[in-house]
């Protein structure tokens, strides 16, 4: 049973590679990898892809964020941060 939904996790893992919002890779990457974790630490996988969830989308927005940063002060190279 443990393959089998390691091999689920995995597949749904890979599959969020080809999403293409930032914002929902960072969800569901989160919530596969919380899902797991939480799996594994007594049968909780629905919470730790609940918090695994809110964690990646939060990190895909710093990093998109950043980005976004990082692209003005390159069109801008007089402006200093």
């Amino acid at each position: 049973m443990k393959s089998i939904f390691a091999a689920a996790a995995c597949v749904l893992a890979v599959s969020a590679v080809f999403v293409p919002a930032p914002s929902q890779a960072g969800c569901l990457t989160g919530a596969a990898v919380g899902g797991v974790a939480g799996h594994m630490a007594g049968h909780h996988a629905v919470l730790g892809a609940a918090a695994g969830c809110a964690i990646g989308h939060h990190e895909a927005a710093k990093a998109a964020h950043a980005k976004a940063q990082q692209q003005q002060s390159a069109q801008d190279p007089g402006h200093k941060s």
